[in-house]
């Protein structure tokens, strides 16, 4: 059965692949690769013209939100995607998700159709739709991601994304996964996920390793880096709402 409803911490790690190789090595007696544990995860970010999701997201405030469209293939019109409403409130990370077809998940979320379902996880996708006014797919993220799970059937997850690309044209799940490199050649993205702690040996590694956990949002980090510079560019004498280390977004 599809889990639909997340409830986790989700501690995050910049790591070479060397450090990758030997905390894998490691981690063998206790974890093991999930049955769909190597795949290509593709998303379409859904936000605003002026981008005021991922905006609020950056002033870090107490709470907030991201929506996406997921898929763990190249889709067609007929595949089975995720309609995701991620949200993170002081520090716990609340995802909750429904399976659709991508034609049905592109329509609804564009609000060409309604909701193909009705349950509280889509009503609470149409007020945060209805909330933002219009929303628009903005930018396609994909990278190849490893996630291992306890070998005892715990809760405790392990994933490593590499190769992460981002564009702001070819929006479609549809589409081949290509675009511009996020990380240095080498980074390796690691997010520990649990409903409560660490275990003891990983925390061990980590100290072995002189790994420190930090913030790190995909999303939020093409917005930084490609779109807001270009945004200034266009528009370098503009005012927007909030700033990012003195500078005005």
């Amino acid at each position: 059965m599809l889990r639909t409803v997340f409830e986790r911490y989700e501690l995050k790690y910049m790591l070479t692949i060397e450090q990758k190789e030997r905390i894998c090595r490691a981690m063998l007696p206790y974890m093991e690769l999930e049955k769909y544990g190597r795949t290509t995860v593709r998303n379409l970010y859904f936000d605003t013209d002026s981008y005021r999701l991922i905006r609020r997201s950056i002033e870090k405030p107490t709470y907030k939100e991201k929506l996406r469209i997921r898929s763990y293939t190249q889709a067609t019109s007929e595949s089975t995607v995720f309609v995701e409403l991620k949200k993170k409130y002081e520090g716990v990370v609340y995802k909750r998700r429904i399976p659709l077809c991508e034609q049905d998940a592109m329509r609804w979320v564009c609000r060409e159709i309604s909701a193909p379902v009705d349950t509280q996880i889509s009503r609470e996708i149409d007020y945060v739709i209805d909330f933002y006014g219009t929303l628009k797919p903005k930018v396609f993220l994909s990278y190849e991601r490893e996630a291992y799970e306890e070998r005892t059937g715990g809760d405790f997850r392990v994933t490593f994304d590499e190769n992460i690309l981002c564009r702001q044209d070819d929006l479609f799940l549809t589409s081949p996964a290509y675009g511009t490199p996020l990380l240095a050649k080498g980074q390796v993205l690691m997010e520990l996920k649990s409903a409560g702690g660490i275990p003891l040996w990983m925390t061990a590694l980590l100290s072995r390793e002189r790994l420190y956990k930090m913030p790190f949002s995909k999303y939020g980090t093409v917005y930084q880096t490609l779109i807001f510079p270009k945004c200034h560019s266009q528009n370098p004498t503009e005012k927007k709402e909030i700033s990012i280390n003195g500078c005005y977004l």
